[in-house]
């Protein structure tokens, strides 16, 4: 395995006073499936307080739980005391740890099977688990007991969608079924991290594997109006789990497709890897109200919910291929989230054409662009307010229609017509 500089330079460090140390968990699976890791986590019998000594720069950013990220070239490596976790009281996390110098016992505590390897230079890879068996088998698989390790933390229950959708794995069989047993305990997780894995699963390759979180019953206790895209009214089902092929677990599942031909999210893999719209996709069998509630249940930033909004309200509108129409469409929304609506409408080459040709060309699609300003109608005898605010409507609307007459002497006249007529 190749691992950056900085990392191995933290490894050999520790080593080099006596403490083991080893990159672990996602960074090793990803390296070892030819993905690009996103970060490198560090773990090593050395506690915080050693850690520190070793490192000129460091930050306690989970000390309690054994954690210090160690800075270097501006980019920080958490490195972890090797612990075993107390009791989880609150379905969430440890209520306390307690370090141990036994590497296994570390690895034990940890989730899937992929997620609970490890590796250093000298050493290899330490896999007490079957983790490279598992990659090649493609399948997400608890570390033990997955009602244990579901128990512990909900919030691997939705983790365990979330990497199957990612990597294009299966879930094993008891690890599914636990899934389902221990689906009510995701109300003890906050929205804000339900959410997260949620975007994670819309913008991963297989979108369509939400379908999961519906059959599981997981949607049932993330909130009413997610549940009731999909869910409400379906009857439920035994179904069986065949490892190797996709998920179909045993246990209590929706019956049939959870999306009706496929819903929003038949084609989303093909669309861009956009937050706004993968989440568009996904809710656009609704109204951009019950759309814009769904998100906000789900704690979801203001402009995503803005931006859904704006989508599912175009996404079942008919977009012809002229001109003027399409800049209506465009002088109402950002560029990229037009963008987002031809792709989420499907539209067609010429339509696409034709939205290149009025940018590249500058129509004003909006008051900024407009060749006159609020001053210019003032000094022309204009007075503020209401009617000003009008007229410059009124004024965007025709060069909308005619980008040619987007002059000033040309705009100057219709608004002096138009105060005439008034």
């Amino acid at each position: 395995m190749q691992i950056p500089q900085q990392a191995a330079y933290i490894i050999h460090t520790l080593n080099a006073h006596g403490f083991e140390a080893y990159a672990v968990g996602g960074c090793v699976r990803d390296t070892l499936l030819g993905r690009e890791p996103g970060d490198w986590d560090i773990t090593t019998s050395a506690r915080p307080d050693q850690v520190k000594k070793l490192f000129r720069r460091t930050v306690d950013t989970g000390i309690q739980h054994g954690t210090v990220t160690v800075l270097i070239d501006r980019t920080g490596y958490e490195v972890t005391t090797y612990r075993i976790d107390g009791a989880y009281e609150d379905g969430r996390h440890p209520k306390q740890v307690e370090f141990t110098p036994d590497l296994l016992e570390d690895l034990r505590r940890r989730d899937f099977t992929i997620n609970a390897m490890a590796y250093s230079p000298d050493q290899g890879i330490v896999d007490a688990f079957d983790g490279m068996g598992d990659l090649k088998r493609k399948m997400i698989r608890c570390v033990g007991d997955p009602a244990e390790r579901f128990t512990e933390d909900a919030l691997r229950i939705l983790r365990a969608i979330r990497f199957s959708a990612q990597l294009d794995f299966s879930i094993e069989k008891h690890t599914w079924e636990a899934i389902g047993r221990i689906a009510p305990n995701m109300a003890k997780v906050s929205k804000e991290r339900v959410q997260m894995e949620l975007t994670r699963l819309l913008l991963s390759d297989h979108p369509e594997r939400m379908q999961d979180v519906y059959r599981t019953g997981i949607s049932a206790y993330i909130s009413p109006g997610f549940h009731g895209l999909y869910g409400q009214g379906r009857q439920t089902e035994k179904v069986q789990h065949i490892p190797g092929e996709p998920q179909t677990g045993q246990g209590t599942a929706l019956s049939g497709e959870v999306f009706p031909g496929g819903g929003g999210l038949e084609h989303a893999g093909a669309l861009p890897r956009v937050k706004y719209l993968r989440w568009a996709a996904f809710v656009r069998e609704t109204d951009p109200d019950t759309a814009a509630e769904i998100l906000k249940d789900l704690k979801m930033d203001n402009d995503t919910i803005r931006k859904v909004r704006t989508l599912v309200a175009w996404a079942g509108r008919e977009i012809l291929p002229q001109e003027a129409e399409l800049r209506r469409g465009m002088s109402r929304m950002e560029p990229e989230v037009w963008d987002g609506v031809l792709a989420l409408c499907g539209c067609d080459r010429k339509i696409r054409e034709l939205t290149e040709t009025i940018r590249r060309r500058g129509d004003c699609l909006d008051l900024k662009h407009l060749a006159v300003t609020g001053q210019d109608l003032a000094a022309a005898g204009v007075r503020p307010g209401k009617a000003m605010g009008e007229i410059l409507g009124r004024l965007l609307e025709h060069v909308l229609e005619r980008p040619e007459d987007n002059r000033k002497d040309v705009l100057l006249e219709l608004a002096g017509t138009w105060q005439d007529a008034g």
